[in-house]
């Protein structure tokens, strides 16, 4: 195997083993955010993007707030910059699972002061 696969099935077998024994295969697209609220075993994380409006001819930004499965075991706080991939549909709201912790909240605070 390659070392891109490689790192691929691994980080796999990470978001299917931190499912409480529920395979979950990441599939689809890949998103950066902040965690905004936190819940037992979800996450509200809130992703900024720049648009550009062709009327104005400037850009703008847009916010996006999707919610991601929280795997048991991962220490996330609200604040925290975490990448979330696209899955299948876990609840009604759920689509999404939390792969890694990018910086934490505290990182976050230092680096502005």
């Amino acid at each position: 195997m390659t070392e891109n696969k490689k790192t691929h099935k691994k980080m796999n077998e990470q978001v299917a083993s931190a499912q409480h024994s529920e395979i979950v295969r990441g599939r689809g697209r890949m998103f950066e955010g902040t965690v905004t609220k936190k819940f037992q075993t979800r996450v509200v994380i809130e992703a900024e993007r720049t648009v550009y409006h062709h009327k104005y001819e400037r850009f703008f930004k847009k916010k996006m707030r999707m919610h991601a499965r929280l795997p048991s075991g991962m220490d996330i706080n609200v604040g925290d910059y975490v990448r979330a991939q696209e899955c299948r549909p876990l609840s009604k709201i759920i689509h999404a699972v939390v792969v890694e912790k990018i910086r934490s909240a505290h990182h976050s605070q230092e680096a502005k002061q």
